[in-house]
């Protein structure tokens, strides 16, 4: 069992490559929008043949569903599609792995939860890890231009975090409060985001020529394959894990993610890995190992079963 929730994380990082290696076929925002516009379709019409009674929309939750798909889907991806073509894939993926502990700051500040001292201490810690990977930059993100310490492509990648917990934020309430299930609320977003993504694409210039392809065959072979591993095969994984593991352990598992994003990086992409990258990793796995021991007390001491917000896809 333990092999599949290795398998899991080591699919999701190897998204990371797979859209740095798109990104060499196409334009980044039609890249994006093209890949959610058909995932949500997909999602959607496996709803209506398969759960056709839930198969439905009020109006009065029209806007959180937009609200979803303009932040879940279209500005989480966009601001990480521009950092991610700037940055090596591997560093991109560690960044992402900031959304632990970006979840608890925004939970103590806009729900007023309170965290424990050992968490403080975690996220502190989790946060000093990434010093070091902020103190290199690649040539394309020197290209992009900096704020002081930190580049361009490294704010769109800590935009597109926290846009990511503000989604799910908004999708747990979609879901718990609505009702509606996750692969409703999902195919929803996905396409409505798509679209704001494939309208982005034309009004920024990119080439619709007819479209800003420019090798359709290992373009559309690599879009399929992001919306396999995505879409289909870790959504369904993830939410069986949930069955047998907590999602505490899970979230913690989801550690080994940079270390399959580093290699797949450099085995496929020719990305070059410099210390600094395993230092980061190393602080950032101390902080992060802190803050879920805190997790893992609660678990024990109040189990749960997994609710729908946590079959979530990622």
């Amino acid at each position: 069992m333990i092999f599949l929730v290795i398998l899991l994380f080591a699919l999701f990082a190897s998204l990371f490559g797979l859209s740095k290696d798109t990104l060499s076929y196409s334009e980044p925002f039609f890249l994006i929008g093209s890949r959610m516009a058909a995932a949500g379709i997909l999602l959607l019409l496996h709803q209506y043949f398969f759960n056709r009674k839930t198969f439905k929309i009020k109006a009065s939750h029209l806007k959180n569903l937009f609200l979803l798909g303009f932040i879940n889907i279209y500005l989480t991806n966009v601001a990480e599609i521009w950092g991610l073509q700037h940055m090596v894939s591997a560093k991109a993926c560690l960044i992402y792995s900031l959304s632990p502990f970006l979840s608890a700051t925004v939970a103590y500040f806009v729900l007023r939860e309170i965290l424990s001292t050992k968490k403080w201490l975690g996220l502190c810690i989790g946060f000093m890890g990434l010093i070091p990977i902020f103190m290199t930059q690649s040539p394309l993100e020197e290209i992009s231009g900096d704020f002081a310490f930190i580049s361009l492509a490294e704010t769109a990648l800590l935009i597109a975090v926290l846009c990511s917990v503000y989604g799910w934020t908004l999708l747990k309430k979609i879901i718990n409060e609505y009702q509606y299930t996750p692969l409703m609320a999902n195919g929803i977003s996905m396409v409505l985001g798509g679209v704001f993504a494939l309208a982005h694409s034309y009004l920024s210039g990119e080439t619709w020529a007819p479209i800003p392809v420019t090798a359709f065959g290992p373009f559309l072979k690599n879009t399929l394959w992001m919306c396999l591993i995505s879409n289909i095969i870790c959504y369904n994984l993830y939410g069986y894990l949930l069955k047998h593991y907590s999602a505490t352990f899970m979230a913690f598992a989801g550690l080994v993610t940079p270390f399959f994003a580093s290699l797949f990086g450099w085995y496929f992409l020719d990305e070059v890995i410099t210390w600094h990258y395993f230092a980061s990793i190393f602080v950032f796995s101390i902080g992060l190992t802190i803050f879920y021991q805190e997790e893992l007390k609660r678990d024990k001491l109040f189990p749960k079963t997994p609710s729908a917000s946590e079959l979530q896809n990622v």
